[in-house]
């Protein structure tokens, strides 16, 4: 397993992670398939990804097993948020790793090298918000002393999904 930071040369192969993930994931809470796939084009298409990489504050890394791109992360540093109450915040935007490879504990690994880039940046504090029906995830961040910060809803087409906001303090 080899985990790497993405550059704009990477974009396609994380909208491809990005939505075949995010389907393996949330595709089953959405009866009209096409609001998730009008999601996909706004947010998780190539162009915005390679938007996204190109921004200083955004980091992105991506997991590989035998070659094959498996898994990836993104970091945003220099993101304040009502739930973290610090002046140096980066927040955990996602962890994600295909279905087949998450007993290899890549998740671990990433979250690993993207909470040392937070600390070695300055982050006081880290801060996720994840789907409050997504057990798995939840329970990714109990155990690494993530704690529970609030409530908030997010929006897609006409469906609305409660999540969790969570931060960690970070060791500089």
């Amino acid at each position: 397993m080899q985990i790497r930071i993405a550059n704009i040369s990477d974009a396609e192969i994380i909208s491809s992670l990005m939505i075949t993930t995010f389907d393996e994931n949330f595709g089953h809470l959405f009866e009209d398939r096409q609001i998730l796939l009008d999601y996909f084009d706004m947010f998780f298409s190539v162009e915005k990804i390679k938007d996204g990489l190109q921004k200083d504050n955004n980091v992105f890394w991506l997991a590989f097993v035998n070659e094959k791109p498996v898994g990836y992360a993104k970091l945003k540093l220099h993101s304040p948020s009502d739930f973290v109450d610090a002046k140096k915040v980066s927040q955990l935007q996602k962890i994600y790793v295909l279905k087949e490879f998450l007993s290899m504990k890549i998740g671990h690994q990433l979250q690993d090298v993207l909470l040392q880039r937070a600390a070695k940046h300055g982050s006081e504090q880290i801060w996720l918000s994840v789907f409050v029906e997504n057990e798995r995830a939840v329970n990714f961040y109990l155990p690494n002393d993530f704690v529970e910060v609030g409530k908030h809803e997010f929006q897609i087409g006409i469906y609305n999904f409660d999540f969790i906001a969570m931060r960690k303090k970070l060791q500089n």
